[in-house]
């Protein structure tokens, strides 16, 4: 039987909790329609995130990222919402979500949207020469 679209998102123990490290995700395939026209708008999800306690299982979140298929939204608010989601399914230390948005009337979207837990202070960046 086929997979089928879900809002549901699962996920694992993290196996490094004692060690901040990035995890990087490229979604390009994700779609939703415009809510003024009902046209499909498509974009590029890119997550980063250190993981707290939790990761995200990567075919659950396909199957969540599918389920905004016939979904009406504007760029910024469904941005904001899969930030929301999958921060309160993971909590993570630190999580970027920057959804690149094709062309749409000769115009590119682009949304960046973080969250910093408020326990969390992140490493200083290293300089390598």
């Amino acid at each position: 039987m086929p997979s089928e679209p879900s809002k549901d998102l699962e996920t694992f123990e993290n196996p490094q909790p004692d060690r901040d490290y990035t995890i990087r995700i490229r979604v390009p395939e994700f779609t939703c329609l415009c809510p003024k026209t009902g046209q499909p708008d498509f974009a590029t999800l890119h997550f980063e995130y250190v993981p707290d306690r939790l990761c995200v299982e990567l075919k659950s979140l396909k199957l969540y990222v599918w389920s905004y298929r016939d979904e009406g939204a504007f760029h910024e608010a469904v941005t904001n919402r899969i930030l929301d989601d999958l921060v309160r399914a993971i909590q993570p230390r630190f999580m970027r979500l920057t959804a690149e948005f094709n062309v749409r009337g000769g115009i590119y979207t682009t949304v960046v949207a973080e969250h910093l837990a408020r326990n969390w202070t992140p490493h200083a960046p290293v300089t390598l020469p």
